[in-house]
């Protein structure tokens, strides 16, 4: 794993993966916490794909728009550099980070930017997306010609976001022409990233108990398997 810089003071951890291909995974609401998602980006990059997991501050002024928007250029340049397919590129995002993804990939051609496919985990679709501003479950979802698939993944024992926001986002995004599949996974908010809750800290750490890193794993299956080999 490596470390580097997107942005000055900004940084994501790259994990190499074993085969091909490229993911750019997004940590939830709590600000600059990469490392809680790390077991679940090393499970993703042992399937095949190198992941870049980054921090990003959704508690900046901007709502993480800045971070958000210079860490998927800095990884397009990067595959670009490596001779890749940067519209190749999977995006994931957990909870907010799930809010920012769909709220990039909704607007992504119109910035110029392309995606493989947006794996959502337990979205947080009721805040407003980062990147427009907008709220995804009431505003009008933009049309594309070129629509990128999604696949929401949720807990069916999340009490942080229901799991009814992940069906009725996938409703808007069919009506809306968007190729969209919703897959029900037995585990919590945290448990879907292979992340669990820290009651000293009032957030998240890395997940140490096997059934919950079970269930992280099937995840990950769903991840890689949308990974272009380009």
């Amino acid at each position: 794993m490596e470390t580097v810089e997107y942005a000055p003071g900004r940084h994501l951890d790259v994990h190499p993966g074993t085969g091909s291909g490229h993911v750019l995974l997004w940590h939830g609401r709590q600000p600059d916490m990469r490392g809680v998602v790390a077991p679940l980006a090393r499970m993703i990059a042992e399937r095949g794909p190198t992941v870049h997991a980054v921090d990003w501050n959704s508690h900046a002024d901007d709502g993480g728009r800045d971070d958000v928007l210079r860490s998927v250029r800095f990884v397009r340049e990067a595959i670009r550099a490596a001779d890749g397919d940067p519209d190749a590129l999977v995006l994931v995002g957990w909870s907010m980070g799930g809010t920012a993804a769909a709220g990039l990939t909704l607007h992504a051609r119109r910035l110029g930017i392309g995606f493989a496919h947006t794996v959502c985990l337990a979205g947080g679709f009721p805040a407003p997306d980062p990147v427009s501003g907008l709220q995804l479950l009431t505003d009008p979802v933009p049309r594309s010609a070129e629509p990128t698939p999604f696949t929401l993944v949720h807990g069916v024992g999340d009490d942080v976001v229901q799991i009814s926001v992940s069906r009725a986002f996938a409703q808007r995004l069919e009506q809306a022409g968007w190729p969209v599949e919703v897959v029900e996974v037995p585990t919590d908010h945290g448990g879907i990233a292979a992340a669990e809750l820290d009651a000293s800290e009032d957030g998240y750490q890395p997940a140490t108990d096997p059934d919950t890193l079970a269930v992280a794993g099937q995840v990950a299956d769903r991840i890689a398997a949308v990974s272009p080999s380009r």
